[in-house]
């Protein structure tokens, strides 16, 4: 290092630090290049690996704009000494075809190798306004300080490699105590991708999690250019560019998505936005659960540093999801014993209530009965007086099994025709319903067999049903009460649907439908819905919820065909 040498002895310290930055080496022998040379203009020029071009990264002399110039490897007489490795020195570059001309008033031009061992990494090019300027001296003093360039510029690189992977080590270390004090999986996630182009130098970046089947893969959250994606975007894995990511638990690293015409993903709408280079890697904890990407806008050759850089945020981002799942599940586990106590209070409650009601109820039933007996057999009434004493016999059931909690719950078996069970109870709410200009649709198929359960209780909860469909259209509406025969997952099902014309609700609403003691109702206890899906418990049956916010609801009981 002669020149090299000479410049640190010269060189005020802040002229030194300059050296150990690639530009600044750059610059510097830039201007020892023209000095040396006595050249009127010069250019540094260097390979860029990723596109393949020679980019100009410092000039001096030339004129407005031709720095900006952009030739392949090949080209000129840059590309020239690029491929061969070869110095050139040109007499008159009027007479050389392989010359491209940037600016006009240059006549001769000197252009030798930059190597790295026996790899070519650029030119060192210097110009002159007179014909036969350069001599063999030039060319050789030309060629000994690309030769120390070369040195200091591997030197440079080596020490912004450090600085950059130093710096990637503080902001990781930064995002990793960021990541794992967010209790909230939607912020994680959030905090997840933002990190990951910030880490990179992305573009655009995205997390998916892996559904419970394996089947898809649900985009969780995007950080980049605004786009109209959904939250719950779910790709086919086996159609997917990530499958190699999801099912060997390999990095994805692709150089140019424009060259790669295999590789696509237009689920992600990103072929507009002018994303180049795309690295993929997988979330894994125990097994492997999602994709964590960033899509780069400029070509970009990932290096084993990059790679294992973004996969450690990922099995950190991995880390910390699991810690917002298990703070989650651990809040319903409490929410859960909140509402055990609750119902433990309130079946204390309901005991001390159906005591309470089972003395004057008795006395109602016997008073009842004395009066039904002074109607005549033929009165209009006796239907009515029929359904009454069932319910009174219905009610003075239920409180004996509140009094009874020791008994078994089972419901009872009987018989029921679904027909004849829809009449009654339609008998019972025909003047609320009629007051409420509420319209009812009634559809049985054919043939429909008899339903197995206790009668009291699946009345119950269709008589809830009809109610909470009645309170959605206090201003009229259409109420639908259907039955059919169903399949579900290869079981057949006997169906109860009601249907209503209200409101709707959000997928918000029907998560907390069967929540005890939460409603929408400003009267309402939030005790009803709970007790219909415990009775449909109870028959080994369900209560499936279909409902659009706008377009009305429907609630249907399925029970089994056949029972185990």
């Amino acid at each position: 290092m002669g020149e090299g040498r000479l410049i640190i002895e010269r060189a005020r310290p802040e002229e030194i630090q300059s050296l150990l930055n690639p530009r600044g080496v750059i610059r510097c022998f830039l201007r020892l290049a023209l000095a040396k040379t006595e050249a009127d203009s010069g250019s540094f020029v260097l390979l860029n690996p990723s596109t393949g071009f020679l980019d100009i990264e410092a000039s001096v002399g030339l004129r407005k704009g031709a720095g900006r110039t952009k030739l392949r490897a090949d080209e000129g007489v840059t590309g020239w000494v690029a491929t061969t490795g070869r110095a050139m020195r040109i007499f008159d570059v009027r007479r050389e075809s392989r010359y491209v001309a940037i600016d006009d008033r240059i006549r001769s031009e000197l252009a030798v190798p930059v190597e790295v061992g026996s790899t070519v990494i650029g030119v060192l090019n210097v110009d002159s306004h007179r014909v036969g300027h350069f001599t063999r001296k030039h060319e050789q003093e030309l060629a000994q300080l690309a030769g120390e360039a070369a040195q200091w510029l591997v030197m440079g690189w080596e020490i912004e490699g450090f600085r950059h992977k130093a710096r990637q080590l503080g902001t990781l270390v930064e995002m990793a105590q960021t990541l794992v004090s967010q209790p909230g999986l939607d912020q994680l996630v959030d905090g997840v991708v933002r990190n990951a182009a910030r880490l990179m130098g992305g573009a655009r970046s995205f997390l998916f999690l892996l559904t419970e089947d394996k089947a898809h893969l649900v985009l969780r959250a995007d950080f980049g250019v605004e786009s109209s994606l959904p939250r719950e975007l779910a790709i086919p894995v086996d159609e997917s560019v990530f499958s190699v990511v999801v099912k060997k638990g390999k990095p994805l690293s692709v150089l140019d998505l424009a060259e790669e015409p295999y590789v696509h993903c237009p689920e992600l709408r990103t072929e507009g936005e002018g994303l180049r280079s795309l690295l993929a890697v997988p979330l894994s904890f125990a097994d492997r659960i999602g994709v964590l990407c960033v899509f780069l806008a400029e070509r970009h050759r990932f290096s084993n540093s990059e790679i294992e850089l973004l996969q450690t945020l990922a099995d950190l981002a991995m880390v910390a999801i699991q810690k917002a799942r298990l703070i989650q599940q651990i809040m319903k586990i409490e929410e859960g014993l909140r509402q055990s106590e609750r119902l433990s209070a309130l079946g204390l409650l309901a005991a001390e209530v159906a005591h309470e009601i089972r003395n004057p109820l008795t006395v109602i039933q016997m008073l009842f009965y004395t009066l039904a007996e002074r109607f005549p057999v033929e009165s209009g009434v006796q239907k009515d007086l029929a359904v009454i004493g069932a319910k009174l016999r219905q009610m003075n059931r239920i409180t004996e099994q509140v009094l009874t909690l020791g008994r078994s719950a089972q419901p009872l078996a009987e018989s029921i025709s679904v027909e004849q069970m829809l009449d009654e109870i339609l008998l019972l709410v025909r003047h609320k319903l009629s007051a409420q200009g509420i319209q009812v649709e009634k559809s049985i198929s054919s043939p429909m067999p008899l339903l197995q359960g206790d009668r009291g209780q699946i009345e119950q909860a269709l008589l809830n049903l009809i109610l909470n469909a009645a309170e959605v259209m206090p201003k009229g509406g259409t109420l639908g009460l259907d039955a059919s025969v169903v399949e579900r997952d290869g079981i057949a099902y006997l169906a109860l649907g009601v249907r209503d014309s209200g409101q709707g609700m959000t997928a918000e609403e029907m998560e907390g439908l069967f929540v005890p003691f939460l409603t929408r109702k400003t009267q309402g206890t939030g005790i009803g819905m709970a007790i219909v899906r415990k009775i449909m418990e109870d028959h080994r049956g369900k209560v499936e919820v279909d409902s659009t916010p706008g377009r009305g609801s429907r609630l249907s009981l399925l029970f089994p065909v056949s029972p185990p």
